[in-house]
């Protein structure tokens, strides 16, 4: 492994108060919350935390909030990606300014590279910055796939890049990017439901939504998995298994943040285009994720 960043990492929501603006007493609560129940390191400002409606200067400011907050206890990761290589690049610069140990970058979406250029992309970030850089990989939201043949030619090109975020369901994927990458190359799953089923195919952890209530369940699947204890990781995925469908039944992370206000965490708000969920919507949530209410604790 090139740099290990754990097994499992929390992309952490963004807590916002009634007039929208950062709730740091919040960010702080829930950051211990992360800590204590499993989480390895922190994604700052991917897509969970809101980055879409959020300024530069709030995600640094948050970050370097958090990194205060975590005072070395797990690593931080700050997500760094743009559908512009020029800004891709300049908050990659950012993050190694404010202290992450490492970059995530997403495939640039809404202008759909090719995969050429997603290659040079990704050779312009990595190139740019001396730090550990994580692929992401999520066409659901990028409206393109960056096919195994690029991640591998990254992957041998450049050592910086050490890690790729899996968002896809199609675990054909998996096993072609395992054949092709080089034997130390990391593969994270990034939605949650898959996990165990990637895991089985060589993934060495995830990056998740659902470790915000049952961390340290999510945590003790990977290492029942990894010790050879199948069954007994079977048996922890299907019991999480309704908590990771009903948090993605409205784009994330509505449904996540009405857990976490449900449990007392933080408040609910979001920031438009994102809307809370209406009353029906929160009954149908809550009769899941209460049943993992002691998780939370």
């Amino acid at each position: 492994m090139r740099y290990d960043l754990g097994e499992v990492i929390t992309a952490m929501i963004t807590p916002f108060k009634e007039d929208l603006s950062v709730d740091y007493n919040a960010l702080e609560r829930l950051v211990n919350h992360l800590i204590e129940t499993g989480s390895d390191a922190i994604l700052v400002a991917g897509t969970t935390g809101e980055t879409p409606t959020l300024s530069h200067d709030e995600e640094a400011e948050i970050f370097s909030f958090v990194k205060k907050v975590v005072n070395s206890r797990v690593k931080i990761i700050m997500g760094a990606g743009s559908n512009s290589t020029e800004t891709a690049v300049s908050s990659s610069l950012k993050a190694k300014e404010l202290g992450a140990d490492a970059i995530l970058t997403v495939v640039p979406y809404y202008n759909k590279p090719s995969q050429k250029g997603m290659y040079e992309h990704f050779s312009s970030v990595a190139s740019s910055v001396d730090l550990p850089v994580i692929l992401y990989n999520i066409p659901g939201r990028t409206g393109v796939n960056m096919l195994p043949a690029t991640v591998s030619k990254l992957a041998k090109e450049f050592k910086n890049i050490v890690a790729v975020k899996q968002s896809n369901s199609d675990l054909d994927l998996i096993s072609d990017i395992k054949s092709l990458c080089p034997e130390d190359f990391t593969i994270y799953c990034g939605d949650d439901s898959l996990t165990l089923p990637m895991m089985s195919l060589g993934a060495h952890g995830v990056i998740s939504v659902a470790s915000h209530i049952a961390g340290k369940e999510i945590k003790n699947m990977v290492n029942a998995f990894k010790s050879g204890r199948v069954q007994e990781a079977l048996k922890i995925h299907l019991n999480l298994y309704p908590l990771f469908r009903k948090i993605f039944m409205a784009p994330n992370p509505v449904p996540v943040k009405s857990a976490l206000a449900h449990f007392g965490l933080i408040n609910e708000y979001v920031r438009k285009p994102l809307v809370t969920l209406d009353d029906s919507e929160k009954q149908e949530l809550f009769s899941v994720v209460d049943k993992y209410a002691c998780f939370v604790k």
